[in-house]
């Protein structure tokens, strides 16, 4: 799809054709959003079909999960007016941490930390990633925020996938996605919805 052209009609999700599959293996997500984030329009359009749902709510903070997230969430946050809090992998912040253990979708053991000084009791937060698949990232990024007292205002990402861990945060917290269900099957599968 061409970076500059906007379709006329413009359903939730037409944008998830700018994306592109891996081509470099096992481990790499299945699909890239990068582009995605390339097109004005498109990137617009995703960032209002994730805050959709949480018209109205209250919302103190966007936090977004390194490093994709960072982009997504940072777009959030500027919608929203919001400060943004990024979400790293250990090792990165030079300030007192908090930090997590937690399985990549890869299935790779890896740690998160979030800085201290930023959440404190009953802060809202809106978690954003590009991608849940496995539910791995995002729960260690839930039990950091909830070990500070903040309070999951909701889960925003791209693709929820239809996994255990994708199905454990739906039912536990108010969440956002763009797939549209059409097509959900399918991006549970790892396939493409517009080949």
């Amino acid at each position: 799809m061409d970076l500059h052209h906007v379709p006329t009609t413009r359903e939730k999700g037409w944008y998830l054709a700018l994306m592109a599959p891996n081509t470099k293996g096992p481990h790499y997500a299945w699909l890239d959003p990068s582009r995605l984030y390339c097109h004005p329009q498109g990137l617009q359009d995703c960032v209002a079909d994730l805050l959709q749902p949480f018209q109205g709510d209250p919302i103190d903070l966007v936090a977004g999960i390194d490093a994709m997230g960072f982009i997504l969430g940072a777009a959030v946050a500027a919608t929203l007016r919001k400060g943004f809090l990024a979400i790293r992998k250990a090792g990165h912040l030079c300030v007192e941490t908090l930090t997590e253990p937690y399985t990549d979708y890869s299935g790779r053991e890896k740690v998160m930390e979030m800085r201290t000084d930023t959440v404190s009791p009953g802060v809202r937060v809106l978690l954003v990633d590009q991608w849940v698949e496995t539910g791995g990232t995002m729960r260690a990024a839930i039990r950091l925020l909830e070990r500070q007292g903040g309070v999951v205002a909701g889960v925003a990402a791209i693709c929820i996938e239809d996994s255990e861990g994708g199905r454990w945060i739906r039912e536990r917290y108010k969440c956002s996605h763009c797939v549209p269900p059409q097509l959900q099957p399918r991006f549970d599968r790892h396939q493409l919805g517009w080949e």
